[in-house]
């Protein structure tokens, strides 16, 4: 089922849910790879016709936009208005909007910007039992109280149907470019981090690249890439103050590119490949590196000052073994992406944390008898 409207997609999942019928729900089913597997259901239900822009403001950085919008096509609109939405998502060229927000994707940039949950003020969303429900608005602050659109951000479409986000929007800086530092070693590339984020600058985007990452896009060594933007005065004292190789305009964009797409591509070339993904402390960060180097031809690329890394296997064994070796670590790992065919026997989710009671009361307050994209969150929701 495709419907045409929100009301619409009330009446779908409804529908379905009176008579007991397991449902997989998404927009343009892009990243299929990513968390638990899509297990087969009674009824699919597809964002992809919910694709208007409802509001767009301009003056006022906001902008209203259907679930099924092409994430693409929302951002070239708003690039011509010198405006953006800094998620950086991997898959940007297929995911929908609504996917975007439901799998909380985000890139280098959130450094500076954030998360989805930095830059949705507002939601509507429909709910099993058939109702649309607003959360938020189209201003930037709102009154404090529960925001149950936050509930939807992550939960890979296991508690309702995100059917219209509202986004506070960013003016797209004057100047941006980019700075790529290489070292022989990854302490000596940490060493330059701590020392950029004392300082006074504040990049975009600081990201670190392992030898066989940095290898596959024609760098060496470990090269920690830092993004700054501003206007013309602002933009060159931070090109002398942090040196090293300049890029900007097309091969910046390149670059960049080539880091935001770096899961989609790898899963592309290895169909066995798997993404881990670890979250730590900014202090862990050397150690998460070092446990990755001793896997020899594993890529790595960290978000050095936000605490995550993703680390690539070619085959999904390595990634358990690897896995096996580092579970007594403090961080937090997960198997973001895996083979569609191996995610049942996989413990996607070594460690959910403290959380996880909380999280299936919540499942199960919006669907008690677990019809919606069941498994969908790590295979355990």
């Amino acid at each position: 089922m495709q419907p045409n409207s929100p009301k619409e997609l009330c009446e779908s999942l409804a529908g379905a849910a009176a008579s007991g019928k397991s449902i997989t729900l998404g927009g343009h089913f892009s990243k299929k790879g990513m968390a638990g597997p899509s297990k087969a259901s009674d009824v699919t239900v597809s964002t992809a016709k919910l694709s208007k822009v409802l509001q767009y403001e301009p003056a006022d950085l906001t902008l209203s936009v259907e679930a099924g919008a092409p994430w693409a096509e929302v951002c070239r609109v708003l690039s011509e208005h010198h405006q953006m939405i800094p998620l950086d998502p991997p898959f940007a060229d297929t995911a929908t909007v609504g996917g975007v927000i439901a799998t909380n994707s985000s890139g280098p940039r959130r450094r500076l910007y954030g998360t989805a949950r930095d830059l949705v003020i507002g939601m509507r969303f429909a709910t099993l039992d058939g109702k649309e429900v607003q959360s938020g608005g189209m201003v930037v602050k709102n009154v404090a109280g529960l925001d149950m659109g936050k509930l939807m951000i992550g939960s890979f479409g296991t508690l309702a149907a995100i059917s219209v986000v509202n986004f506070k929007l960013t003016p797209k800086p004057e100047l941006e470019k980019t700075v790529l530092l290489d070292f022989d070693s990854p302490e000596a590339a940490f060493a330059a981090r701590d020392k950029l984020i004392r300082s006074v600058l504040q990049p975009s985007a600081i990201d670190l690249l392992n030898p066989v990452a940095t290898a596959q896009l024609g760098e060496r060594g470990y090269i920690l890439a830092v993004q700054f933007g501003g206007n013309a005065a602002v933009v060159e004292r931070y090109a002398r103050e942090v040196g090293g190789a300049i890029r900007e305009g097309a091969k910046q964009k390149e670059f960049w590119d080539s880091v935001i797409q770096y899961s989609q591509r790898f899963l592309q070339k290895f169909a066995d490949g798997t993404v881990v993904r670890i979250s730590s402390t900014l202090t862990q960060l050397p150690e998460v590196m070092a446990a990755i180097r001793a896997t020899q031809h594993a890529p790595a690329i960290a978000r050095a000052a936000t605490g995550v890394t993703y680390a690539y296997f070619n085959r999904t064994d390595a990634a358990v073994k690897w896995l096996s070796t580092v579970k007594a670590q403090p961080w937090r790992c997960l198997m973001e992406f895996s083979p569609e065919t191996k995610k049942q026997g996989l413990d996607l989710w070594p460690a959910p944390g403290d959380d996880f009671g909380m999280m299936k009361k919540v499942k199960q307050m919006f669907d008690p008898r677990n019809l919606l994209n069941h498994g969908r969150l790590y295979r355990l929701i």
